[in-house]
């Protein structure tokens, strides 16, 4: 029996392994590959997260106005452009240097932030505006007329107060002419409303006292009361003229031109509740939607007394806290300009004053500082103009205290 010798280990295998030079090569590429792909797929993950990013920068901006996204202050968006003019204006006023407001243009009013005329300089913006907050807030006509702003010296009211006329007419008939209607031209001049507060000058060298707000105070306080009274019995003569300087007439045969009126049925005195039933009602429809009482502090006390057969009062109070008193349903502006209860005055109206009464304003304000002459302290010479008038007639109606 022949017994065939066995192979030694590894004999017989060498034919069927690759070379370990070849092995090497083979493992290097693929772990190259296999890291080109690790990279790959960073970059790709890398590109994916960045753009979820952006989709969600996107979504925030379209969510959040830019004020809540930087947590500042609700003016800090306006402020910053404003900051150089408020910055130079406060200069101005605290010590007279005036580098920084000349030749300052406000881009976004297009104009020059100097007076070429009279001098002074306009008020920074938000100055400005806590001023106007205040005439506009406070017991004046101001409030429920129409207020437009110009830049001219005057402000043209057109009113179409007739009829055009109307006619019937068949398939085949002719058309007749009609009345061509009547265009009143009221010009409202601006006048120039003025108020001089004054400061020392060691208040003003003191860096903690706020004198952008005690300049905005004092000249608020100033304008609301001269407009509150012209506004009410201004003549027209370097003021604003005021509805009740107009000429008046019974109401039974108003005409275009004076304010109609309502007699109470008693001189100097109320003759019971109807005649302010007649008031309401004197006032066109189309104006009694929109209309407010007027009336100083003196008559509401008298007015807030009176009932109705059945005893309920006339007056009712807001039920909201800024929401005005309603007499027979409609508000009450308490105007202390208001005229008293006496014989033959027009101590209420009663009308739709955005329709009735406007108000033309230039939208500037400027100051002129002056340390000359009131030493040791320094004036302040602050301006605006101002005008105001009836511009219908028909949306106005007056109560007048007389027997007939």
């Amino acid at each position: 029996m022949t017994t065939e010798p066995m192979p030694r280990t590894g004999e017989g295998l060498s034919d069927d392994l690759p070379s370990s030079s070849g092995t090497q090569s083979d493992l290097k590429a693929a772990v190259a590959g296999f890291m080109s792909d690790i990279k790959g797929f960073r970059v790709d993950i890398h590109n994916r997260l960045q753009q979820q990013e952006e989709r969600l920068t996107m979504l925030d901006q379209k969510s959040y106005p830019p004020r809540a996204r930087t947590s500042r202050p609700a003016l800090s968006a306006q402020s910053e452009g404003e900051a150089p003019h408020q910055k130079a204006f406060a200069a101005y006023l605290r010590s007279g240097d005036d580098d920084g407001l000349r030749g300052l243009v406000l881009d976004s009013k297009a104009m020059n932030a100097a007076v070429a005329g009279d001098g002074g300089y306009l008020v920074d913006p938000e100055t400005a505006q806590r001023i106007h907050s205040v005439l506009t807030s406070g017991a004046s006509v101001r409030a429920i007329a129409n207020v437009v702003q110009v830049e001219a010296t005057s402000y043209d009211v057109l009113v179409d107060h007739s009829d055009i006329g109307h006619g019937w007419a068949t398939e085949t008939g002719s058309t007749v002419e009609t009345g061509t209607p009547v265009i009143d031209r009221i010009t409202i001049p601006l006048h120039e409303l003025s108020a001089l507060p004054k400061a020392s000058q060691r208040l003003l060298d003191d860096s903690a006292f706020d004198l952008e707000g005690w300049l905005a105070g004092r000249v608020a306080d100033r304008f609301a009361r001269a407009e509150a009274a012209a506004f009410v019995s201004g003549n027209g003569i370097d003021k604003p003229r005021g509805f009740l300087t107009h000429a008046t007439i019974d109401n039974d045969i108003w005409v275009w031109g004076s304010l109609g009126t309502v007699p109470t049925g008693a001189d100097g005195a109320f003759d019971g509740a109807d005649a302010i039933v007649d008031l309401v009602y004197a006032l066109g429809a189309a104006y009694r939607a929109r209309a407010v009482f007027v009336m100083n502090s003196k008559t509401a006390g008298a007015v807030r007394k009176m009932k109705d057969n059945d005893g309920r009062f006339l007056w009712s109070d807001g039920l909201a806290a800024a929401e005005p008193a309603r007499l027979l349903g409609y508000p009450v502006l308490i105007a202390e300009d208001m005229p008293d209860i006496a014989s033959g005055s027009h101590a209420i109206a009663f009308g739709d004053f955005a329709a009735g009464y406007t108000i033309a304003e230039r939208p500037d304000l400027r100051v002129l500082r002056d340390p000359f002459s009131a030493k040791p302290h320094v004036l302040f010479y602050a301006t605006k103009r101002v005008g105001g008038d009836v511009s219908d007639f028909a949306a106005i109606k007056l109560l007048r205290f007389a027997a007939a």
